[in-house]
């Protein structure tokens, strides 16, 4: 009992700060720390004369930056002896390792190390003095990242103590703060690491505890070697199971007495500190309940059970008689005094045979305050809100080494000694009253009898036990149940059976929450404190003491049953990792591509395709694509053609040798692929102009060139080839922008789709490196690829078979790659001189045009009022105007005639023609005027004039009353041109554009300005790390403000302003939504070669930020136009997906280090991952990995209705602050409509697929992507009626076994628009194998062999049948076909075609009837030698 007292008392730990507990449980993470050596002069020359015998040491505590808190305990090292500064050593070595785990994944939490130095004064005593102490940051910038690197660090040394930590001026981050002294020439060499190995020991270490590896654990074996260090690779001593049984509790001077004083002292303490009245405050035991569980002296080695007593009367009134008597035999001890009985047994299976191993028990009883007027129980609804806990006394057993069995009596303890749930007890009868004798059991008693478990042999510790008596092992998360299932009694020794297992609740369980628990108050506690205030650190330690419970003795009355019922267990869950099989992102992409063949090459210069020119109108330089490229980046920049002109030529496409499992080589394909950031573009069809026989460049392959298609599909008679221009020059380019195009042209690659333009499929994508682009000041540059054009497919097993629970036992979906021909591309660049002058704005420096200011915005210039959208002129003198010819609404109001006036502005609604009816009219008078001189039009002309003077002087008045109306309006709207600032910024999907506003204060008083911002993709950055991250990459050197602003939730920002002072306020617009109208750009043919960005028809939106003083008046408005750019694709995706279903992908990232752009760090240093998606409505996200570990984007995407596609950017991000992604990718969705079909291989199926009308009438044609193993009745163009429903017979005959896909497009043969796309999942399984057959072959260039089967007609009648085979390469019929008689035998002929490499094939042969139907299949086993 002393050791675990001795180790108790020396462990007391310090609990993280409240506002830590109250955060959701995480993860502990174990981490390894080893302190080697400490450089520098650290120990003043005073301290060295006044101390003797000097030695220096080092101690380190944990600490909350936050909230300015230590916690845990702290660790030291051993004394290291200083010698005198003339002979003073440098370093100082200690190499000591300390451990250590936690559960608080925060950057503020780090680690203190403080540098003591001990010595002893002249009068003998010692003294401590620190000499410095460094801040050791546990865990990155990152949340949840802790530091993976193992590499040896210097921490930096500051003057001072840590307890200035404690000061209010130092914030985060401490070590940039002024108060700071850094230590010149000092430092400490540690290493940081995580440590795994910690992970099985993690029930016998507290959390927060720092431990040595030289210290002894109570629980682990003794480390081999000479440094001991038995953390390092801690191994568990072996454990054995005791039971206890007859378990009593006696209270003094009895039970009833003792009870009776707890309820009186407790509704004392609620009348005194809650102000419930006496007789009100009524309070009931609800439950008695006893805490079992293992102590090491650190803590619990298991969390706790739990189980229920009971007063001895009550088991005697309901159990037996025998057992009233074995109640009565057992109970002489308490001298008549009624006892706490427990009838079940109590299994402990954490014991050590360790001296600090020790039996905590703990007795708490819950109670209940009634809340009706008479006194009966509450409601169940009410039950739980009023129910309290405490506890009242408890008791330690440290068993001897050498005991078996035996009868143990303990004393209970309580009051204000320290307990290993660190919480408050009740009171215990004060020493003077009681003698020595009587004073050891005034406190009650506990007796019980213990014996070694039969199974006690030794064993693992709980958690690593693997048979079913293994108790639930201790997770380092939080328990997804509040309740473990009943333990079972063990084998051998079944529990009694008047104690049977009660239920896995107990009543206080469902009444009492932690809540109502903390609001219960005691007044006899030793403190003030309440009794349930502060959590057991079972509790902290996330192990509830609801877990484990063995028994339920209280009777449950009708509600309670009520409410049992009502309370629903949740499932725990299984560690189970969701099967996503990852396509390796940067793979699918690439396609292996060469330099064309010198046959090629003839054949290419043959057929007259445009050459490509310089600007000189000189041959482009030719380029070998085999050749390495020198980047130079400065070579690039200071290159005087500026201008890029981009060319691609698509020349020919040529194809692979035939193959009879193949579909048939489309007469006409198209192309889709996106260039950096221009728009998407999709090429007009073109058509496949094959050659003669002499066309071929390699063995097996036929080239085809590529010509403009016509609406007839016929070749036009021009050149052939397609060719498509990208002008990059400084007008298209932002500021600053040349670098990164050239680095995208040195490090991507472009994907290129080929489709066929026929069937709308897919033919493959051919990716091409654009790095031979760059000029590095070359006038121009062209090279030629021969490009693999590859199809994804994808198969599945027929049998999926494993346990859903394990990973890795479900079978994956495999991939294949098919190469389905060669593009023929050519790529050229082209400088040009800029001729465009670039605007003044983009001239300057990127440090100067990120900064807007406010001092020099417009003013009035004079002029009207009402002319607010009109530019402004130069000068400041302006030609005098009509009112009614410069606003609409007014001449509106003059148009209309005297007598609608007063019912409306009727002509409103003809703004438009206002003006030019009222110059009609006044062409009207003047005529009038003319004709004077006429004696008969007099008359007329006089009445005219009269008119004319009183409409006059109507619209004088209206346009007084109008101008009156509005001038309010117009001051306003011309006296806030005067505090505007315009400005323009171009941005990019997910990239941050950083900017920072002056904001000057032109009063002479003080503001309190408020920020508003109406659009939600504009935020001010209030992060002062995040505003000089931001800072530092834009190379910006304004001043940065800790706490600048004041941030109310919800509310807009505030910040207060001295007068004439100026603020740089931190800005930063961010889109992650896509608005931009899909244009192609322009071709060779029918129109004019203009740039693509002239057709981008890219949305332009607008945000205003107001800046508010005292009183809401604005003092500055900043308008910011938005210019949207489409982003430029790293990486193209395509997935076809059944409809209205949701598709489930995981991409898995390339190594980090690879990612263009990436930040440079120490090699491990792998940084944290972000996602994002341009799609709100897709579940895009990152899980965080171990070190090394591949990481994987997994999304989620609900598809549309067939044939709709849907399109969106997945961005991929690797700083913290998301500022640039670092990879794009494009997703291209195709919904279709599924069709299941079982069948077997070789055998025909056939379905039926219901085709709807449109509204008008179609000509359409159905394609299928496998044609040899599926077939569509009718074949050919049928039409499709309007509104109509038609059948599409469709009929599969797989070729092989498993599972795969098959694409099927109704295509209108007219506008070659997509009607109706299916996808046939086939789930193909083999035939019966009736005979089989061997073969050997030689391999290579061989004629290979002709061979002959017999088949007998099992029929009477004669019989058709059809020969198929698997391998239609490798085997060949003599016949398609044959007829047999009844019972004839035919002779079958087959010719075996040669292979190229040796190995082993099988052959199916089918065997069909006239329908299709497999009656017979033969295995040919072919040896190729």
């Amino acid at each position: 009992m002393k050791d675990w007292l001795r180790i108790f008392d020396q462990n007391v730990l310090v609990p993280p700060h409240p506002q830590r507990a109250r955060q959701p449980i995480k993860e502990s993470t174990a981490f390894q720390c080893v302190l080697k050596w400490l450089d520098g002069p650290l120990i003043k020359q005073g301290v060295l004369e006044v101390l003797s015998e000097v030695g220096c040491c080092l101690r380190v505590s944990l600490f909350d930056v936050t909230y300015r808190h230590f916690f845990g305990r702290t660790w030291k090292t051993a004394m290291r002896p200083v010698e005198q500064l003339s002979r003073q050593p440098s370093r100082i070595v200690f190499d000591e390792s300390l451990y250590f785990h936690t559960s608080l994944n925060h950057p503020n939490i780090v680690a203190v190390v403080e540098v003591v130095t001990e010595g002893r004064r002249p009068d003998g005593s010692l003294q401590a003095l620190s000499c410095g102490f460094g801040i050791l940051r546990i865990f990155g910038n990152k949340l949840e990242s802790p530091t993976s690197a193992s590499q040896d660090k210097r921490l930096k040394l500051y003057h001072g103590t840590p307890r200035a930590l404690l000061h209010p001026l130092l914030h985060d981050p401490v070590e940039q703060n002024k108060h700071m002294t850094l230590m010149e020439s000092c430092s400490l060499q540690y290493m940081l690491r995580p440590h795994p190995l910690l992970e099985p020991v993690f029930h016998l270490l507290p959390e927060n505890l720092l431990v040595s590896g030289l210290q002894h654990i109570p629980g682990l074996l003794p480390a081999h070697g000479e440094k001991g260090d038995a953390l390092r690779k801690p191994r568990l001593q072996k454990s054995v199971t005791w039971d206890l049984d007859d378990l009593f509790f006696t209270l003094y001077p009895s039970l009833e007495k003792f009870e009776e004083e707890l309820l009186e002292l407790l509704v004392s303490d609620r009348f005194r500190e809650e102000g419930i009245p006496r007789d009100g405050g009524t309070l009931e035991i609800l439950e008695r309940r006893l805490c079992v569980g293992v102590h090491n002296g650190l803590g619990f080695v298991q969390r706790p059970q739990v189980v229920v007593l009971v007063p001895e009367m009550d088991v005697a009134l309901t159990r037996s008689a025998s057992f009233s008597r074995k109640v009565g035999s057992s109970s002489k001890a308490s001298s008549g005094n009624q006892a706490l009985v427990l009838r079940s047994r109590l299994r402990l299976r954490e014991l050590v045979r360790h001296p600090a191993f020790a039996i905590v028990f703990q007795l708490e009883y819950v109670f209940n305050s009634p809340s009706g007027a008479d006194g009966k129980a509450t409601s169940v609804t009410s039950l739980s809100s009023v129910a309290c806990m405490h506890m009242v006394r408890w008791a330690v057993w440290n068993p001897l080494p050498e005991a078996g069995s035996g009868k143990v009596v303990l004393p209970l303890q309580g009051g204000i000694r320290p307990n290993p749930s660190h919480r408050l007890v009740y009171k215990v009868p004060p020493a003077c009253m009681n003698s020595k004798e009587v004073e050891q059991v005034a406190s009650g008693t506990v007796q019980f009898q213990y014996s070694l478990s039969p199974k006690g042999h030794p064993d693992t510790l709980p958690g690593h036990g693997r048979g079913p008596e293994a108790e639930q092992q201790p997770s380092r998360k939080p328990p997804a149940s509040p309740a473990s299932p009943p333990a079972l009694p063990a084998r051998g020794h079944a529990a009694p059976q008047d104690s049977p297992v009660g239920p896995g609740l107990s009543l206080s369980q469902l009444a009492a929450s932690p809540r109502s628990a903390a609001r219960c108050r005691s007044a006899t506690l030793s403190s003030p404190q309440p009794a349930g205030s502060e959590p057991s650190p079972v509790q902290a330690q996330g192990l509830p003491l609801e877990g484990r419970i063995c028994h339920l003795e209280a009777e449950l009355s009708q509600a309670s049953l009520v409410l049992g019922a009502s309370v629903a267990e949740h499932l725990q869950e299984l560690p189970f990792t969701p099967v996503h099989v990852p396509i390796v992102a940067g793979v699918q992409a690439r396609s292996s591509g060469s330099k064309l063949s010198r046959a090629s090459m003839v054949l290419l210069q043959a057929s007259g395709f445009p050459e490509i020119l310089d600007a000189n109108k000189q041959p482009a330089e030719t380029v070998n694509p085999a050749d390495p490229v020198q980047f130079n980046p400065q070579k690039e920049e200071s290159d005087c053609l500026q201008g890029n002109e981009i060319v691609l030529q698509f020349l020919a496409f040529s194809r692979v040798s035939q193959d009879s499992r193949a579909a048939p080589w489309p007469k006409t394909v198209y192309f889709t692929f996106q260039f950096y950031r221009f728009p998407p573009v999709t090429t007009p069809r073109l058509q496949l102009v094959r050659l003669d026989e002499a066309g071929r460049t390699r063995p097996g392959s036929l080239l085809h060139l590529l010509v403009l298609a016509d609406r007839d599909d016929s070749s036009d008679a021009g050149s052939p080839g397609f060719q498509l221009k990208f002008l990059a020059e400084p007008g298209f380019l932002r500021p600053g922008e040349q670098s990164r195009f050239s680095h995208y042209l040195a490090a991507q690659t472009l994907q290129v789709d080929v489709w066929d333009g026929d069937s709308l499929l897919l033919v493959g994508s051919a990716a091409v490196p654009m790095k031979h682009l760059l000029r590095q000041g070359r006038p121009a540059v062209q090279v030629s690829h021969e490009l693999e054009v590859v199809a994804t497919e994808y198969e599945q097993d027929v049998v999926v078979s494993g346990d859903v629970t394990r990973l890795g036992s479900i079978q994956p979906i495999g991939v294949y790659a098919v190469v389905k021909g060669w593009l023929h591309l050519t790529l050229a660049n082209i400088g040009h001189v800029c001729e465009q002058r670039v605007r003044d704005s983009s001239t300057l420096p990127p440090s100067r045009s990120r900064v807007i200011s406010n001092d020099r915005t417009g003013h009035f210039e004079g002029g009207s009022l009402l002319r607010r959208g009109a530019p402004r002129p130069v000068k400041n003198v302006v030609q005098a105007q009509k009112l009614a010819d410069v606003d609409c609404e007014l001449a509106a109001m003059l148009f209309v005639p005297t007598q609608h006036r007063s019912k409306g502005p009727q002509g409103a609604g003809r703004e438009g023609d206002a003006v030019r009816r009222r110059k009609l009219e006044r062409m009207r008078s003047v005529r009038l005027q003319e004709s004077r001189g006429e004696l008969s039009c007099w008359g007329a002309s006089m009445l005219a004039q009269q008119s004319v003077r009183a409409q006059h002087a109507r619209d004088l008045q209206v346009i007084a009353a109008y101008r009156e109306r509005t001038k309010a309006e117009s001051i306003t709207s011309a006296l806030s041109l005067a505090i505007t600032t315009r400005h323009t910024v171009h941005v990019t999907l997910g990239t941050a554009e950083f900017f920072e506003f002056a904001l000057r204060n032109p009063h002479n008083t003080q503001h309190t300005v408020t920020i508003e911002v109406d659009s939600p993709e504009l935020s001010i950055i209030s992060d002062s790390r995040e505003w000089r991250f931001f800072k530092d990459a834009a190379k910006l050197h304004t001043p940065v403000e800790e706490d600048m602003f004041h941030l109310r939730g919800g509310l807009a920002p505030q910040l207060f302003l001295r007068p004439r002072e100026t603020a740089h306020i931190p800005f930063k617009y961010q889109t992650f939504s896509v608005g931009q109208a899909p244009a192609e750009p322009s071709s060779e043919k029918g129109t004019d070669p203009g740039s693509p960005q002239k057709c981008s028809a890219t949305p332009t939106k607008h945000a205003k930020v107001l800046f508010r003083g005292g009183g809401g008046k604005p003092i500055a408005v900043l308008c910011l136009t938005v210019e949207t750019q489409p982003p430029a694709a790293d990486q193209v995706f395509r997935f076809y997906h059944p409809e209205l279903t949701f598709l489930k992908k995981a991409i898995r990232l390339p190594p980090w280090h690879t990612l263009p752009g990436a930040p440079v760090g120490r090699p491990g240093e792998e940084p944290q991952v972000h996602v994002r998606c341009s799609d709100p409505n897709v579940i895009c996200e990152t899980q965080n990995v171990g070190p090394g570990e591949p990481r994987d984007v997994f999304l989620k995407v609900a598809s549309g209705r067939s044939p709709e596609s849907k399109d969106f950017f997945v961005l991929v991000y690797t700083d913290r602050w998301l500022a640039t992604p670092v990879q794009i990718w494009r997703i291209h969705l195709h919904s279709l409509r599924r069709v299941d079909a079982s069948c077997v291989t070789g055998q025909r199926t056939r379905l039926s697929l219901v085709l709807r009308g449109t509204q008008v009438v179609r000509r359409v044609r159905a394609f299928t992507s496998h044609p040899q193993e599926l077939t569509t009745d009718p074949r050919g163009v049928f039409v499709l009626p309007p509104r109509g429903v038609q059948d599409l017979h469709v009929g599969v005959t797989p070729r092989r076994a498993g599972t795969r896909f098959i694409h099927l497009n109704l295509v209108d043969v007219d506008y070659h628009q997509l009607v109706a796309s299916w996808l046939v999942c086939l789930s193909c399984r083999p035939p019966l194998i009736s005979k089989a057959f061997e073969i050997t072959l030689a391999a290579g260039e061989g004629k290979g062999a002709n061979k002959r089967i017999t088949y007998t007609n099992p029929y009477p009648t004669p019989r058709t049948y059809r020969l198929l085979s698997d391998r239609p390469d490798l085997l060949q019929f003599r016949e398609e076909s044959f007829q047999v008689g009844g019972g004839e035998t035919y002779t079958i002929g087959l010719r075996f075609a040669s292979r190229q490499s040796a190995g082993e094939e099988e052959i199916l042969i089918y065997i069909n009837d006239h329908e299709d139907k497999n009656e017979e299949a033969f295995c040919v086993k072919v040896t190729y030698q």
